[in-house]
Parts: C-alpha cells; structure tokens; sequence
C-alpha cells in the first residue's frame, strides 16, 4: 500500500508520515512549500513540490508509484483570513481538491482521506457537537471544507458503478496543537499557542481576541488536540477505508478531547510551562469565531478505536519545547 500526502511537509503532515512510516507504509509527498518545510520530509521519500491544481502532474504521481490511497491536508487555514480574502480560500481550498479529486478519479485511486475541521459546524446551540450536529459554517475557510466534504461524497457516488470505486473518511479536526518532536513544531502564524509564543519571544503581551463571549471567563471555548493523536486518527482512518470492500467505507468523525478549555486557561498553561508570569492584553473578536466548540468523539472511539490519550499540559509543554528549539 502506497499512501500519497498533499501537504505532507507541513505540520500536521510530518506528523502522519512519521506515523504512517512507523507502521510500513510506504509515503509520497505533495507540497508546494507555501508554507511546508523541504526539511520535514525524510531521506528517501519520494517528494513533489507542485501545487495540487496541476491536475495532470498530479495524476502522473498517482499512476507513477501506483498510490492506493490519498490523505489531503494542502490548504488554507486562517479563519480571518478567510473572512478578509474569500475567494482566495474558494480558490485554493475547493478549487485545489476538484483538482486532485478529478486526478484520483482518472488514475483509479481508491481511497481518502480529507481534512476537515470543525469550523463546518459554525456556531452550535449545544457546544459539544456530534457528527450530526448541523453544518452551518460562519466564515469562508468553514465553508470550504463542508463543501469538500460535499465534493468527496460527491466522487465516491459518481463512482459507485465504476472498476474503481472510492472509500472516504472526512475527519473533522478541532484545535492541533503540540508536537512529537522539536524539528516538527508549529510554524503557524494563526493558532493560539504559537501566537502566545511569539509575542513572548518579541516582548509584547500576548492577544485575547474577545473576553466578552456567553462563556464562564468570557473567551473562547475550543477542545485542543495533540498532534500526535491526530497522527494516529489518520493512519486508522486510512486503515478503515483499505479494510472495506473497494467503495464500502464512508464517514466523518470529529477529532477532539471531548474537554473545552478557554483561552485564558490555555495562558494559564502556558505560563506554568514556561514560568513566564506574563499580563495579556484584551482585543476586539475577531470575525467567524464561535463562543465554544467542543468535540463528541464517541463515534470515532466506537467504530474505529481511536480515542486521544494527550491532554493540554502535553500540548503546552511540547510546543514549548519545539518553539525554543526553533527560535
């Protein structure tokens, strides 16, 4: 089996390479380094740096090392940036997986996996969410994965009756944070914990974007997720959809903890691993941010196994770790 990463040298992507390279399986990169790092790709890895949209190359890579399955993590990711540049998300996010979705279809690959999120369910009446809770995303980037899940729903039926018909698994990502080792560390200039990092590192209080949400402290509530769980949720995934029948495995599982922390429990983390007893500084919402997002991740748990065995001090303290490595 031969398994194909789009964005396979960025953060969430070196994580599940390692971890599908622990188990065997052999792994073909895709990365066009906008925001990957070459450096995260191993020795010995066969690795294209083009964008997903170059639809014919795409398919040559597929045909070329005879990829039975694609987990699909390149594109963008910045809620306000969506909300400032929508069509550039539209672009590169819907546009993007048409591409691939049509290459994977003409090379006859089988299987995907594709990285959702949970901005598809917007902002809930019950902030802990199943994977029947609506989608009614709030910002432009939300509504680029719910309508890539549509898209890959979409494929596996237009191929139903085809010799090769598609398996899917739509994983709903909450909020990634950690890493497993320094060299792997989050670069991401949009998630809480770098961003908290960074201004420590410059000198400057840290940003709460918002303390006046229906929530006990008045920030945001979201279920953090280490890196390495999520890793581990994608390699049984991509198990699942290999397992079944050709065009017998299709489902979305929320990834997640099933506990919320807020933002200023998230500080207070942050301050005890680093001894840093830092003041932050209060900033207007910023748009497309529910009050609270939390994770039911008994589906998962129940049908695949997987449950998440880190908590936030683990995320905190490993973040940590590769930020100073890397600074």
């Amino acid at each position: 089996m031969t398994w194909l990463l789009t964005g396979g040298a960025g953060y969430i992507g070196s994580h599940v390479l390692e971890e599908l390279q622990a188990g065997g399986t052999d792994v073909v990169v895709v990365d066009d380094l906008s925001t990957g790092l070459e450096s995260r790709v191993p020795d010995g890895v066969p690795a294209y740096y083009v964008p997903v949209q170059k639809t014919e190359a795409i398919e040559e890579i597929l045909r070329e090392h005879k990829v039975t399955g694609v987990i699909h993590f390149a594109a963008k990711k910045a809620v306000g940036e969506s909300v400032e540049n929508p069509m550039y998300y539209y672009e590169e996010n819907v546009g993007g997986l048409a591409s691939l979705l049509r290459a994977m279809e003409q090379a006859g690959t089988r299987n995907m996996v594709f990285s959702s999120s949970a901005a598809v369910y917007g902002q809930p009446d019950n902030p802990e969410v199943s994977e029947d809770s609506p989608l009614v995303p709030e910002s432009p980037y939300g509504e680029t994965k719910a309508a890539g899940e549509w898209m890959v729903r979409a494929s596996a039926v237009s191929r139903a009756q085809s010799e090769n018909p598609l398996s899917y698994s739509l994983l709903r990502y909450f909020n990634v944070a950690g890493a497993k080792s320094p060299t792997l560390g989050d670069t991401s200039v949009a998630n809480l914990i770098p961003l908290v990092f960074r201004a420590l590192s410059e000198g400057q209080k840290p940003k709460v974007f918002g303390d006046d949400y229906s929530t006990p402290d008045g920030t945001c509530i979201r279920d953090y997720i280490h890196v390495v769980d999520l890793a581990q949720a994608h390699v049984v995934a991509a198990q699942a959809c290999e397992a079944a029948s050709p065009g017998g495995f299709g489902a979305a599982y929320n990834i997640g903890t099933g506990t919320g922390s807020s933002v200023l429990e998230v500080l207070d983390e942050v301050r005890a691993v680093t001894g840093n007893d830092f003041e932050h500084e209060i900033t207007p919402r910023r748009p497309g941010d529910p009050a609270a997002l939390v994770a039911d991740p008994t589906k998962i748990k129940t049908e695949l196994g997987w449950s998440a065995q880190h908590d936030l001090a683990d995320m905190v303290s490993s973040a940590w770790e590769a930020w100073q490595a890397q600074h």
